[in-house]
């Protein structure tokens, strides 16, 4: 049996204005963990009602948050970090029985969600603004401001860090908002409102309403007082909250979809990429947008390298989440899991199995899945083409560098990319040659936050890290200034 957490709610409210809340209407949704498939809470279900309650305090709250200078918000945010660190266990906890990461994947949540943090409280302080000289005639000068109230819409994996990745840059900016949690994992998300109030965040800076996408997630999006989205989640959801965003022209940032392709040269250091593929498919339950989910093997290493990847994940463990020793634990929810057994009944008409494709022997009830092998996968089958967001992987061979390149771009997306080589000529060229936002040689997804993080074609729109995320989160407007007599040309005088 699972380990239920201690002081695990029963219940999961709404924080909107410095208040925890019930939905407006009274209504609520079951939250149910991945192991048991049963309910262990209700949350509080938001409607317009309940966003527009939001929008509304975040909107009062605007004008002392921005007004702050950078230095006194990020005395906030490092108490933020400060504040999360201390419940290390307790999220992790949470984070492992809600969403069925492994236990030993979700320990390192609370660092990650801290750094954010800290590195966005730094970035803030530092931050310079432009200035530039026209000669000794005029003087120009950049002001940043902060956009207002900003939406954030959150996905189900890895929830706590990656929701900690967009308040950070929009709180450092001086935004207020408000957050929208995925549904299906809710529960970390409660921890929020103890931690804004220990680090003295101020009543209406940050708001939560949780609810389901369709419902609240679309008040946020149609609401014509919060000018900024920030999504991560499905390409599908994607275009559809652009196509709404457009009715108000918001400024929109989109993490979308993934089907990443790693390119294996003959050359390449052979278990460095081993281990790098594994883990990079395998860890989060394969439920991560940047795995590494379509190999493309040179085909003198391609049977080899097929043959030692489905004895890998052959002996991943599977196991409960609260298990140490688990590798992989148990998928979200159960459509979503039912979602990747379609794709792996796909599979068997598509390709070879070489691996998994079934529920372990041991584990008879929960959303279970043994990693799963496909070989000799054709570039116009569905589980090379489409996202799975799983612990399936597809293999495939190529021949020289033309194809290689063919096959890594041959699909709609093009978030991330891995290039396994010894020549780093060729490394540098397939880099530069694949269509994605994002590319690791000899490397497996190791991030800076300095650096910008995005998709390009189906994979997203615009980028967040870094210097970016401030740039999405504020306005810059450049003011000139004459410093010598003008000579403006007299349109309309009297000669």
């Amino acid at each position: 049996m699972n380990t239920t957490p201690e002081h695990l709610p029963s219940v999961i409210q709404h924080w909107i204005g410095g208040a925890l809340v019930e939905a407006a209407d009274g209504r609520t949704f079951d939250v149910a963990d991945p192991v048991s498939n049963t309910a262990y809470a209700q949350a509080a279900r938001g409607s317009a009602a309940d966003v527009d309650r939001a929008v509304t305090a975040a909107r009062v709250a605007f004008p002392e948050w921005a007004g702050l200078s950078n230095r006194a918000r990020a005395g906030v945010l490092y108490r933020i970090a400060d504040a999360v660190e201390a419940r290390h266990d307790r999220l992790a906890a949470f984070e492992s029985y809600d969403s069925g990461l492994p236990i030993t994947q979700a320990r390192g949540q609370a660092r990650r969600a801290a750094e954010n943090f800290r590195y966005f409280a730094d970035v803030i302080v530092a931050l310079g603004e432009e200035a530039f000289r026209q000669g000794d005639d005029q003087f120009s000068y950049v002001v940043r401001t902060p956009v207002g109230v900003a939406g954030l819409i959150t996905p189900w994996n890895t929830p706590f860090m990656l929701e900690s990745w967009k308040l950070a840059p929009a709180l450092a900016s001086g935004c207020t908002l408000i957050l929208k949690p995925a549904e299906w994992t809710p529960l970390s998300a409660s921890l929020w409102p103890e931690i804004f109030e220990e680090a003295g965040v101020p009543a209406g800076v940050v708001n939560i309403v949780h609810g389901i996408g369709e419902e609240a997630g679309q008040a946020l999006v149609d609401h014509p007082d919060v000018p900024l989205i920030s999504f991560t989640g499905s390409s599908d959801t994607g275009r559809h909250i652009l196509r709404s965003s457009a009715e108000h022209l918001k400024t929109v940032s989109m993490e979308l979809g993934g089907k990443s392709p790693v390119v294996v040269f003959a050359d390449a250091d052979l278990e460095a990429s081993l281990d790098s593929v594994v883990f990079g498919v395998f860890s989060l339950n394969g439920e991560r947008c940047t795995a590494g989910s379509r190999v493309l093997v040179e085909r003198p290493l391609y049977e080899e390298f097929t043959r030692r990847l489905a004895e890998r994940a052959a002996n991943v463990r599977v196991g409960l989440p609260s298990d140490p020793a688990t590798e992989v634990g148990a998928l979200v929810h159960p459509e979503h899991y039912e979602r990747v057994l379609n794709y792996v009944e796909i599979g068997r008409k598509e390709g070879r199995l070489v691996a998994g494709g079934s529920r372990p022997e041991h584990l008879a009830d929960g959303n279970y899945l043994q990693p799963t092998v496909f070989a000799d996968v054709e570039r116009d089958a569905r589980i090379f083409q489409e996202e799975i967001f799983g612990p399936v992987v597809a293999v495939a061979p190529f021949d020289d560098e033309t194809e290689a390149v063919a096959l890594a771009n041959a699909t709609q997306f093009g978030l991330a990319a891995y290039v396994w080589t010894s020549d780093l000529k060729r490394g540098h060229r397939i880099a530069h040659a694949v269509e994605s936002g994002m590319v690791w040689i000899n490397s497996h997804n190791v991030r800076d936050l300095r650096t910008p993080f995005g998709g390009v074609k189906a994979s997203g729109v615009g980028r967040e890290g870094g210097a970016h995320s401030i740039d999405f989160y504020t306005e810059s407007k450049i003011v000139h200034v004459a410093l010598a007599e003008v000579h403006t040309p007299r349109f309309g005088a009297a000669s």
